[in-house]
């Protein structure tokens, strides 16, 4: 005897924005990686060029485990695209700057993502674009804004910045 699945009663909003999330982020990946970035070396030359920024800081606006920063940093220093230096507060840590080809390549990604994402929100009406974007920015700033605490975390989201 087979049990009966239970009746859904609200749409599946966890699929709808795992599934879109998942797409926009390998388009994503696809149009940086023509250019040699991934998107977390992005996200690290963008928010290094932004202000003085240790490995730890940039890890935490990336959400990137110390292993992936390291990684992904070493990446950005054999491109010649980033070094680390002593920071100029704190002798003890480590910043991320960008080098001059570096910007360069920030700029150029910055315009890819910009591009992607520009992407998406042309295949909506405008009306429906602009409902979309301030729903899920209303989500993001209350409701939906800190995550729940459970017995088995969750992969956090990665943080505006």
């Amino acid at each position: 005897m087979t049990a009966m699945a239970p009746t859904r009663t609200e749409p599946d909003l966890s699929f709808l924005l795992d599934h879109t999330s998942h797409v926009l982020r390998t388009r994503m990946s696809a149009e940086l990686g023509a250019i040699g970035l991934t998107p977390r070396m992005h996200c690290v030359l963008v928010h290094a060029l932004e202000e003085e920024r240790t490995q730890a800081q940039l890890a935490e606006i990336g959400d990137m485990d110390k292993t992936t920063m390291v990684v992904t940093v070493d990446a950005l220093e054999k491109a010649g695209l980033a070094e680390r230096r002593p920071s100029s507060t704190d002798r003890r840590a480590r910043i991320i700057a960008v080098t001059e080809a570096g910007a360069k390549v920030a700029k150029e990604s910055q315009r890819i993502v910009d591009r992607v994402h520009q992407s998406a929100l042309d295949s909506l009406p405008d009306d429906e674009r602009e409902v979309l974007l301030r729903a899920l920015n209303r989500l993001v700033a209350g409701h939906l804004q800190t995550p729940a605490e459970g017995p088995r975390p969750a992969r956090r989201a990665r943080q505006k910045g």
